[in-house]
Formats: C-alpha cells, structure tokens, sequence
C-alpha cells in the first residue's frame, strides 16, 4: 500500500486559512453538499439520537442531522475554525435549530468530550485535512466518545482507485499544500485499523476522483460468562 501524502500545514494556519474563507465557504458547498446527502442518508439518524459533526464547518450537514434527531436528540457541530462556527451559527438560528444544537470550536486530535457520549459521529472531506500521523489519533477520539454500539459515517477522498486525475490532485497538493491541503487517504482501511467494524462501505465519483462513504461500528463489549 502506497503512502498517502503528508499535510504539511499547521493547525494554527489552518485555522487562519478557514477563519478567512468563511463568508464564502458555502460556494464550495454548492459542489460537495450532493455528496454529503449521500453520507447522510447512509448515516440514517434517527429521533432522539445524540450525534456529533467532526468538521461541521458552515453547518449545511449539521442541519439536516438537527432535524433527523428531533426535539428529543441533540446535534453537536465540532470546528476548528470559530468564524465557521459563527456562519454555522447564524444558519441554524435562522432555521429555528439552536436548540437543538450545541456547536463547540476545537481539534478533533483531542476532543473536549467525556467518553461514550455520542450514539454517532459523522464527517465528510475532513480526515483528509490532517496530516498522515494524525489520521489515526482522530478515529481514536471518535472511538473514543462513541457509545459501544455507535456508528460512525465519513466521507472523505480515497487513494484506493488511483487515475490520471488523482495523480494530478497529489501533484498539485505536494507543491502547493497551503492552497489544497487535503490528499486521497485510505478511508476503510484506517476505520478498520482504528478498530472499527465495517458495516458498509460506498464509493462515488467525485469529478473523477474516487471517494468513499464508510460506516465503521464501535461494538460492544462482549460480556464473559
């Protein structure tokens, strides 16, 4: 298996970088958002369920988790950026949702959470922002705060179908990864090896990039007679 790219971007940097593109993030998500509902409807949230947004960004998938979770659930948006909190916050005010949400600015490498909170977590196009070392401690937090039981859904760019396309993409991140700082990673294989149970794995095609939408369960534990 061949190494994917590294991400030579610090957190702080990064921060600045979404911090200054925020008011305009949401063009983006004109492209991404037919992904994301695939991701979503994958996830299939249910009433009353406690969920947490890994990179929730300007707040279009926190949203829908929002109304999927109902009065009786709660949805939790996680960002490193707090000027993608305040668009995220201003999106689901203007919805009627921020009761039912509780958006918290922070790293995903360590999570401010008590452990076994969450009955799902979710993320789309964010484990790939964090550099190769770091993908691992991530899943581990994620693991760490579901409840045994808990799924969690992501959706990121994947290195298992390498084409033309690809390899341009990884040309373009390693010479200038202040500008594209997200690479191809191994998205199943990195929840497997985080110690999540594979439920179900889909790939799509993104502008001819290969992307997967993994569903990893974080089982429980058996009980010895």
């Amino acid at each position: 298996m061949k190494e994917i790219r590294r991400v030579p971007v610090t957190r702080e940097a990064s921060k600045a970088t979404y911090d200054r593109i925020s008011k305009y993030y949401d063009l983006v998500g004109l492209f991404e958002n037919r992904y994301k509902a695939l991701a979503l409807e994958m996830a299939g949230f249910r009433e009353g369920e406690k969920v947490l947004e890994v990179g929730c960004g300007t707040g279009w998938a926190l949203e829908r988790i929002a109304r999927q979770v109902g009065e009786s659930g709660k949805a939790y948006g996680l960002d490193l950026s707090p000027k993608m909190l305040e668009v995220a916050r201003d999106r689901l005010q203007k919805a009627g949702l921020m009761t039912r949400v509780e958006l918290v600015e922070g790293d995903a490498t360590k999570m401010r959470f008590p452990g076994e909170m969450f009955d799902a977590a979710f993320s789309t196009f964010t484990l790939e922002l964090f550099d190769t070392p770091d993908i691992p401690v991530v899943l581990s937090e994620i693991r760490r705060v579901l409840k045994p039981g808990g799924r969690f859904v992501d959706l990121s760019i994947s290195r298992e179908t390498v084409g033309i396309v690809t390899r341009a993409y990884e040309w373009i991140h390693d010479r200038f990864p202040q500008y594209v700082d997200c690479r191809p990673i191994y998205v199943e294989r990195s929840l497997r090896e985080a110690g999540f149970k594979i439920t179900n794995t889909r790939r799509i095609n993104i502008l001819d990039l290969c992307g997967e939408i993994v569903c990893g369960l974080k089982e429980k534990k058996q009980v010895s007679r």
